[in-house]
């Protein structure tokens, strides 16, 4: 079951937590410890993308591979949010977008390596 990011507060939250960047755009996941079984998902595209027709049309292709891939791919108690990048979310074949996005949900929950001390 998805439901939709709208406080501003969860897309903060979700901002300091865990990023993938990907080729056509970034995923941001946090993990809630909230006890809730629910997949939450936000959706963002800056000026950047361009104006209003291009980015309604990067979000709304951001929506669409949310609404098929993350039901499978994302894990419950969890939430994302997919930030649209600069002529690669509008232009890029939607297949490769879905790809993307299971790249990046399996990146997101693979095992961090340890990060080297800074000397």
């Amino acid at each position: 079951m998805l439901e939709v990011l709208r406080k501003r507060s969860d897309f903060l939250a979700a901002a300091r937590a865990r990023r993938q960047p990907v080729p056509s755009f970034l995923l941001q996941a946090r993990y809630r410890d909230d006890g809730s079984d629910l997949i939450r998902v936000g959706f963002t595209c800056s000026k950047k993308v361009g104006n209003a027709v291009a980015r309604n049309r990067a979000k709304r292709r951001l929506r669409e591979i949310a609404r098929l891939g993350l039901p499978d791919l994302g894990k419950p108690g969890w939430d994302y949010v997919l930030i649209g990048r600069a002529g690669a979310t509008a232009e890029r074949e939607f297949t490769a977008l879905q790809g993307d996005l299971a790249q990046a949900i399996r990146q997101i929950h693979s095992p961090r390596k340890p990060r080297k001390p800074q000397s």
